[in-house]
């Protein structure tokens, strides 16, 4: 059985990008690209939706030589959609048109590989209600981006605990929180 982490890069006000500032708010430093790489050495599956396809497909047939995105055309991806249309361009890229949900859950059934996410917010925000995520991965970077933040990543998530099992520190600013998160049916301690 296999297990699934949700993997986010935020900034410290809970946004996943902002107009005008580059990738990584800038701010990627040689630890962190150096454990992004090591990570996507390691076997895993990783999952997205359509958007982010779109995305990193695209990041990774402008810049094939970048090593990050050479390894992530390497591993195996699955992508959940309902508007794209196999053959996909990326390599080594499975087309999932049903039910997201019971696909990762048979998924972790049946294959040993770790599964992870990159990106897809509607994708995680599913497979966390639904209780398959077994670590919720947040790697906080050190900006406040209110007047030009875009895509917030935990808007019309449900309330959640978060049981903190793992933290580091990247070039001296970023911080990465691994948690094992439990789905609450309302806020602790109503209706006990």
């Amino acid at each position: 059985m296999s297990n699934l982490i949700v993997d986010f890069i935020i900034s410290l006000d809970g946004y996943g990008a902002a107009e005008g500032w580059p990738g990584y708010w800038g701010m990627e430093g040689p630890e962190y690209l150096a454990w992004i790489e090591k990570s996507a050495e390691h076997e895993h599956v990783a999952l997205m939706g359509a958007t982010t396809y779109r995305l990193m497909s695209g990041f990774a047939s402008e810049m094939p030589d970048d090593p990050g995105l050479a390894a992530l055309t390497a591993i195996p991806k699955m992508v959940f959609s309902s508007t794209l249309e196999t053959p996909l361009s990326w390599g080594n890229t499975e087309l999932v048109a049903g039910d997201a949900v019971g696909a990762v859950q048979e998924m972790k059934r049946r294959d040993s590989r770790p599964l992870r996410t990159i990106g897809s917010l509607s994708l995680c925000r599913s497979l966390l209600e639904a209780g398959v995520v077994d670590r919720f991965r947040v790697v906080v970077f050190p900006v406040i981006t209110g007047a030009t933040g875009r895509d917030r990543v935990f808007d019309a998530y449900p309330d959640i605990t978060l049981d903190l099992v793992d933290s580091r520190t990247f070039d001296g600013r970023l911080q990465l929180l691994e948690y094992v998160p439990t789905v609450l049916d309302g806020p602790p301690g109503v209706g006990d």
